[in-house]
């Protein structure tokens, strides 16, 4: 069986009407444990309430929780969630909290090189101590899994560039592209230029672009694959991306081909925009009846 370690914060997404575990690296592995892969968190919580609730969670999903620490100085970490009549997501993000000081230990290191990939963001090295044990552990991961997962302002050129550098795959959206595309003097407009100039500069030969609704694009070696996306009633975006990266990475693990690996993780992000929250399991035939619903009803 695979296993993945994902590394990052864990924290609350807090609404205006209630509060929900979340976290870029909490939503991947809790998706790719419901996939069936072994997962690991490695982060950092509060000796808090909440940080108990974190840890209760995660284990009653089955997920490993050895290697999430508790600080005694920073409390569990929450994020206050807007969002705008389409159901889209921004984000104010406590800083600092606990899981900004991830300490590196020497068993971490020994765990990510046993594991099939190690899956990071941006947000996990906007203070120095996770930042320093993210990179320590990136010497010994076997494929390493950047989800840039823009936040601002927690971020730079020269940190996006570094960590790319260290990726084996870069999973970002159309307006990170962009984005970072213009930071590094990409000269280009169109979406597939700017995705083989970034791999260029990265030295990253795997790169997927989400485009929302839209579907998304995969860079694999030196060829495109394309899914359009599904349409469905957006409730909210939350944790979307998230499940997105966690079903497209379990699929290329399996060696599924890039197009049926895109076509599902479309629509597995397709259906966690139709349902409140991000971290609600997902039934298999939901997936299947999206992709081809004429061969469930048949």
């Amino acid at each position: 069986m695979k296993n993945v370690i994902c590394f990052g914060e864990v924290l609350f997404d807090c609404f205006s009407n209630g509060k929900s575990i979340g976290g870029a690296p909490l939503n991947v592995g809790l998706r790719l444990k419901q996939l069936g892969l072994e997962t690991t968190i490695i982060s950092r919580v509060g000796n808090d309430i909440d940080g108990e609730k974190i840890i209760s969670f995660l284990q009653k999903n089955e997920i490993n929780t050895d290697f999430i620490q508790v600080d005694k100085d920073y409390s569990t970490g929450i994020a206050k969630v807007a969002l705008n009549p389409k159901g889209s997501a921004t984000y104010d993000i406590l800083n600092p909290s606990a899981w900004d000081n991830i300490e590196y230990e020497n068993q971490l290191s020994s765990l990510v090189s046993k594991s099939d990939a190690l899956v990071y963001g941006s947000l996990s090295c906007r203070n120095i101590k996770s930042k320093e044990t993210l990179f320590e552990l990136l010497k010994n991961a076997k494929y390493k899994v950047f989800d840039v997962n823009l936040r601002a302002p927690f971020y730079n050129k020269e940190l996006l560039h570094k960590m790319m550098l260290k990726a084996d795959f870069i999973k970002l959206n159309d307006d990170e592209l962009y984005e970072i595309a213009a930071l590094f003097g990409s000269p280009y407009s169109s979406m597939e230029k700017n995705i083989k100039f970034i791999a260029t500069n990265t030295n990253t030969n795997e790169i997927c672009v989400t485009k929302g609704r839209h579907g998304a694009v995969l860079l694999k070696g030196d060829r495109f694959s394309y899914h359009s996306g599904f349409r469905t009633n957006v409730v909210d975006t939350v944790g979307a991306g998230d499940a997105f990266l966690a079903s497209l990475l379990y699929q290329l693990l399996e060696n599924t081909s890039p197009t049926k690996a895109l076509e599902y993780a479309c629509a597995v992000g397709a259906i966690i925009t139709s349902q409140k929250g991000a971290t609600k399991p997902i039934k298999k035939e939901d997936i299947t009846f999206l992709v081809n619903p004429l061969a469930v009803m048949g």
